[in-house]
C-alpha cells in the first residue's frame, strides 16, 4: 500500500518478493550467459520503498539498505540514475527502503527494489515509458528486474527476460532464510552445476512433473546450513529452494496448513507464512495512484 501524504513529501511502494517454483539452465551462450527456463511466483510480502521527489536532479539514498552495499552500488540508486540518464530529465528523487526480504535468499529482493523505483518514478516522473521500455531497461540491471516490472507470475525462457504470463493456483508457502548470502556469479560457475537440462514446455511445469531447481544440489552439498535446514522442513512438507538464493520453501494449499507446518519448525528458525500473488501489490499502488490524479 502507498502512504499518498505521507511526512515529509515521502510516498511508500511495495516491492514484492518472489519465488522460484522451478529453474533449469538448458544451455551457455556465446556471451558467457545461461538460457535458463524457470517459473516465478510473485508473493504478496516484501520490501517496502520510500521516493521523495527532488527538483534539482539528485538521486541519493537515504538511510541504509542492505548492509555492506555502498550508495554507488545499491539497485536503488543505479536504477533511479538509468531511468533518469536514459530519460534525460532533470528531475531528481530521494529513494529509501525498508528491507524485509533477506539477502542473498533467492527471494528477489534487490531486483524487485529496482523494479518498483523504475515504475514509480515513470510515474511521478510523468515520464509514461510503458511497461516494455521499462522491463528492457530493467533487464541491464539484472535478469530478475523485468518480472518485477511487469509485476504478474510467468513462465521465464532465455536469460530470464522471455516472458509468459503463468496462471498460477493459489498458494501459501513456508519461508525460511538459512542466513547464508549466496554469490550468483560464482554459483553460475560451479563445476557441479548442470548446464544441458532437456528444454521442457510450460505445460509439463503445470503438470508437476518438472519441479526441480538446478543450484539445489549443488548448495546442499556445499552448504551445510542448508542441507539442515531441507532435512527440518521436510518434516512439513517437500523442501526446495529458491532463485540462485538460500531460500528455502514447502507449499501448501491453505493458509492453515502453512501457519500449522511454520509452528512445528524449532523457534530460532527464521520463517514466514506467506502467501502467493496473482499479481505484484506494486500494480495495485500504481494504478490506485492514476485513479488519485483523475
Amino acid at each position: 500500500m502507498i502512504d499518498a501524504v505521507a511526512p515529509g513529501g515521502w510516498s511508500w511502494w511495495p516491492a514484492p518478493a518472489k519465488l522460484n517454483l522451478c529453474l533449469r539452465i538448458t544451455g551457455r551462450r556465446a556471451d558467457g550467459y545461461h538460457d535458463l527456463q524457470s517459473a516465478f511466483r510473485i508473493l504478496d510480502w516484501g520490501d517496502r520503498v520510500g521516493i521523495r521527489l527532488r527538483a534539482d536532479g539528485h538521486i541519493g539514498r537515504v538511510g541504509a539498505s542492505v548492509p555492506g552495499v555502498a550508495e554507488a552500488d545499491d539497485l536503488l540508486v543505479r536504477a533511479a540514475l538509468l531511468l533518469k540518464n536514459h530519460a534525460n530529465t532533470a528531475q531528481g528523487a530521494e529513494i529509501c527502503v525498508e528491507k524485509r526480504i533477506p539477502a542473498g535468499g533467492g527471494f528477489g529482493g534487490g531486483s524487485s527494489d529496482a523494479a518498483t523505483v523504475l515504475r514509480v518514478l515513470d510515474r511521478l516522473w510523468d515520464l509514461d515509458l510503458g511497461e516494455d521500455a521499462l522491463a528492457a531497461l530493467g533487464l541491464t540491471l539484472g535478469a530478475d528486474v523485468p518480472v518485477f516490472v511487469r509485476g504478474r507470475n510467468a513462465w521465464a525462457e532465455g536469460v530470464g527476460e522471455q516472458l509468459t504470463p503463468l496462471d498460477l493456483p493459489q498458494a501459501w508457502y513456508v519461508l525460511v532464510d538459512p542466513g547464508i548470502h549466496v554469490a550468483t556469479a560464482g554459483l553460475f560457475a560451479a563445476p557441479d552445476l548442470t548446464r544441458t537440462a532437456t528444454p521442457v514446455k510450460i505445460a509439463d511445469f503445470l503438470s508437476g512433473s518438472v519441479p526441480d531447481n538446478v543450484f539445489e544440489p549443488v548448495l546442499r552439498r556445499r552448504e551445510p546450513a542448508i542441507e539442515a535446514v531441507f532435512a527440518t522442513l521436510s518434516r512439513i512438507g517437500t523442501p526446495r529452494l529458491t532463485g540462485t538464493g538460500s531460500g528455502c520453501f514447502v507449499e501448501f494449499a491453505s493458509l492453515q496448513a502453512a501457519q500449522a507446518g511454520l509452528a512445528l519448525l524449532p523457534a530460532d528458525l527464521r520463517g514466514w507464512v506467506v502467501a502467493g500473488a496473482t499479481r505484484s501489490r506494486l500494480l495495485d499502488a500504481l494504478e490506485r495512484n492514476m485513479q488519485d490524479i483523475n
